[in-house]
């Protein structure tokens, strides 16, 4: 039988998988394109120079947080049992931190000086724009396994911390004319430095404060949902024939040779059904059915 609430985890599963792999993969095309593109005269850092600039680093970081989850986003939709770890959420956080910088940097700083059209076009339509959103929209909406704690939220700022120690010391201390890099986000030269640290990092804690808020709201909706589905299929019904069945019915459909338990869809069975079963009981019922499925 299908468990009530696997069509909700399947449909959850795709959307992130599509998500994150259409952003993977624009990442994979901007950064291509600057790395192919060895002049622009709007921009100074092309080719290998690109790795500069914190725009394509924070993108490639949300890309491979991307990747990393595509292997579970493939299992959950092969099993139906659609679960993140949390060091992968709390990497997706993280780096979607840093490329939501990119783009409010984008698109209220850098673009009323450039022009919209400049800063949204070529290989910057990609990194500015296309990554930054639906990476966004990913993590909050499709990423729902594990909810980001107070205490995770600092963790979101330290790729910025890091490049702007790098930034600091390679315009300030070493300075263009002995190797160092130009000024190209104007953060030393256009305003005082004191002025870009108040603006740009409290501007990067409220975005992981932000991001943090819209990734929980939508898993506790998302849990709420599937809680309401298991409480309306299973209240009152004999869960022990339930769950045998639920192990014989997957082993048919997923032809797999060893078991695969999805204990967290247990818990939620037994947890939103009323049953004082353990679910430890749960998860051997499941084990010897397969076994003898």
């Amino acid at each position: 039988m299908k468990d009530p609430a696997i069509r909700s985890n399947r449909m959850q599963c795709l959307c992130a998988l599509i998500g994150a792999s259409i952003v993977a993969v624009c990442v994979i095309i901007g950064v291509t394109m600057n790395l192919v593109t060895l002049y622009d005269e709007n921009f100074d850092h092309m080719g290998i120079r690109t790795f500069c600039m914190f725009t394509v680093n924070s993108n490639i970081l949300a890309g491979l947080s991307m990747m990393l989850c595509l292997p579970y986003t493939i299992d959950g939709l092969r099993t139906g049992n659609y679960h993140l770890p949390d060091w992968v959420v709390i990497m997706m956080h993280i780096t979607v931190t840093a490329v939501s910088l990119t783009f409010l940097v984008s698109l209220c700083i850098l673009a009323p000086v450039k022009g919209f059209r400049l800063i949204f076009t070529g290989s910057r339509f990609f990194l500015h724009g296309v990554c930054p959103v639906l990476s966004i929209i990913t993590f909050c909406c499709f990423i729902n396994s594990h909810l980001i704690r107070p205490r995770e939220i600092a963790l979101a700022m330290i790729p910025i911390l890091i490049y702007a120690v790098v930034y600091f010391v390679m315009v300030v201390v070493v300075g263009e004319e002995n190797g160092g890099w130009n000024d190209f986000y104007g953060f030393v030269t256009r305003v005082p430095i004191w002025v870009s640290v108040l603006v740009i990092f409290p501007s990067a804690f409220g975005l992981a404060l932000l991001l943090r808020w819209a990734h929980n709201a939508c898993c506790l909706r998302r849990r709420k949902k599937d809680a309401d589905l298991y409480r309306a299929a299973y209240t009152g019904a004999d869960l022990k024939q339930v769950i045998a069945e639920m192990a014989r019915s997957q082993k048919h459909e997923l032809k797999l040779k060893n078991p695969t338990i999805p204990v967290q869809l247990i818990g939620y069975m037994i947890e939103n059904s009323g049953s004082e079963m353990d679910p430890d009981e749960g998860t051997r019922i499941y084990f010897e059915a397969w076994m003898k499925g």
